[in-house]
């Protein structure tokens, strides 16, 4: 037992090195992004905003074809590790192409930038710059969406100690990139603005060299569970399956217990897998797994794949069904995040950022806030909270993923309204003090309250949500799950796009100042926050809806509180509502 535990806790320590040396890394060359392609690469800000959105988007995309290749082809490890060395590779032509002269445009003064009569970048220039992106949205595509779930893989999920364990993984988890993300808000921005570009982008990479050799100094520790072949077909099976058998009755209707017994389920094949017991929700697709005469051969598989499937392959596809309205939610929820960041940006860009005589904050560091906020959250939250509201509620993790991440939702909406009210107070210090292109005379440090509000909502619900699609999804697509939460970023993103777009065509018609005008000192950006908070409300009533009618997975679940480890598994039906 000693063993095992110095060697999962080598492994974990092995792991979350690398984790958090990725994704300084990786935060680091992307935090800055736009501001580097105006003032380094000469390009309007109509073209960088373009070029930054479609590599935030695609990025954010490229985890689910990561995820598809790790769950069905390669497996977690070698997708990670194709996905380091391009991100590598990808930083490694970023920094040349801020470093080599020929590779980059000539500097353009201030003065002519504003101008418009700068350099433009020539082919060759634009040509390395785009390969970098590509080089690192293949790295991001094949890093995040395996490295969760490589790091749940180290945990025995049927243990009851393990299942512990994993709760607070999750938390540290997100903990350890919200430090990335800060680091890279406030270090790397710095020394990217005031000291030079080529370090700036340069120290990443050396943190990624690091980070990779920290990742293969465990190689001989890990778990590594081989890819499932292909993570479709089966879902597909038991469609068709349920589909032909439509007519047939299923046994033992009230009693799902004793209709299991009746239907197709043979033991897991996967020591990796955790067998689901049958339910009664959806229970249409319990048909597929009625076995009729000459559906089973004589070793006691399936003659067609195609009209038997096990009650596993049913409870998967229920699985996927079941996550989908909360899914959507989610999407949601990162709209209000997006908005955020979006615009407290420009908010801090209109205010006194002077820290002392002698130092000016950077505008894109005052996100970092947020970050902070989280962070030390996340510490109190999984230390402190956790124990006192379990020992209350008697719930593993003190409240259930669903309740969490609609306590963010809350939290959310809150920290909008009181964005409008901040918003209000700036726009008229700002007409009072130079009229429509005035600077506030307030600090950016009144835009601390509406971030830290977004820092704890994040926590709730990001982290509920991480923790939800890979604890809920089947086993063998855990990779697909943590690429999911990728997917919902990058749905936010485009949907934040179609809501500004959509509220400054309405209220800008007539002539009239649209409310997220170029100029916020005379557009109406309270008002959209508020508008933000309503739409927060309408997803609080959905989700909370939605949650009623979930029911969790059900798993086999050791009892392992002595360390009998031949003790047998016993089942639990998880029923929880909301």
């Amino acid at each position: 037992m000693l063993t095992k535990f110095v060697k999962f806790s080598v492994c974990f320590i092995l792991f979350s090195g690398n984790e958090t040396a990725c994704k300084i890394a990786t935060y680091g060359l992307t935090a800055n992004l736009q501001l580097y392609l105006t003032e380094r690469f000469n390009m309007g800000t109509v073209q960088a905003t373009n070029v930054s959105n479609i590599f935030s988007g695609t990025t954010n995309f490229a985890p689910l074809v990561g995820a598809f290749i790790a769950d069905a082809y390669w497996g977690r490890f070698t997708t990670l590790v194709y996905g380091c060395f391009a991100s590598l590779l990808g930083m490694v032509i970023l920094t040349l192409s801020a470093s080599v002269p020929h590779l980059k445009p000539p500097t353009c003064s201030t003065a002519n930038q504003q101008l418009g009569d700068c350099t433009s970048p020539t082919k060759l220039q634009e040509s390395v710059l785009y390969i970098s992106f590509v080089f690192l949205v293949i790295g991001y595509g094949g890093v995040m969406p395996c490295s969760l779930p490589f790091g749940m893989d180290q945990f025995d999920r049927a243990s009851k100690r393990d299942e512990k364990g994993l709760k607070s993984f999750f938390n540290w988890y997100y903990a350890t990139t919200t430090g990335a993300v800060f680091l890279s808000l406030t270090v790397f921005v710095y020394i990217q603005e005031s000291v030079s570009w080529p370090l700036g982008y340069g120290i990443p990479a050396g943190i990624m060299i690091l980070s990779i050799i920290i990742f293969f100094v465990g190689t001989r520790l890990y778990i590594y569970v081989p890819p499932s072949g292909s993570i479709f077909s089966s879902l597909a099976r038991v469609v068709v399956a349920s589909i032909r058998k439509r007519k047939l009755e299923l046994p033992c209707p009230d009693d799902v217990r004793q209709q299991e017994l009746q239907l197709y389920s043979p033991p897991s094949t996967s020591s990796h897998t955790l067998k689901l017991p049958l339910t009664s929700q959806l229970k249409f697709f319990n048909k597929a797994a009625i076995v009729t005469e000459g559906d089973i051969n004589s070793d006691g598989e399936p003659v067609k794949k195609w009209s038997l499937c096990s009650v596993q392959e049913v409870e998967e596809l229920k699985c996927l069904i079941k996550i989908i309205p909360i899914w959507l939610s989610g999407i949601v929820s990162f709209v209000i995040m997006v908005q955020s960041v979006n615009f407290s940006f420009f908010q801090a860009a209109l205010m006194d950022r002077n820290l002392g005589p002698h130092f000016q904050i950077p505008i894109a560091s005052a996100g970092a806030i947020s970050y902070v906020a989280l962070t030390v959250f996340v510490l109190i939250y999984d230390r402190f909270l956790v124990p006192m509201i379990t020992k209350i509620t008697k719930i593993e993790g003190g409240i259930t993923l669903l309740q969490r991440q609609a306590i963010g939702i809350v939290i959310f909406s809150a920290a909008m309204v009181v964005s409008g009210i901040v918003e209000h107070r700036r726009r008229e210090t700002a007409l009072s003090h130079g009229g429509t292109s005035g600077i506030s005379p307030m600090s950016v440090f009144w835009l601390a309250p509406q971030l830290i509000l977004m820092g704890i909502g994040e926590a709730f619900n990001a982290v509920g949500q991480i923790e939800f699609y890979n604890t809920q999804f089947p086993d063998y697509m855990l990779t697909i799950a943590a690429s999911v939460f990728y997917c919902t970023q990058g749905g936010a993103t485009y949907l934040s796009t179609l809501m500004v777009n959509v509220v400054n065509s309405i209220t800008g018609k007539n002539g009239k100042t649209p409310w997220l005008d170029d100029n916020f000192n005379i557009g109406k950006l309270d008002y959209f926050y508020y508008l933000v908070a309503i739409m927060g409300v309408l997803n609080l009533a959905y989700f909370l809806v939605c949650a009623h009618y979930y029911r969790y997975k059900a798993i086999q679940i050791e009892d392992d509180d002595n360390d009998d480890e031949d003790q047998s598994a016993k089942e639990v039906i998880n029923n929880k509502v909301y």
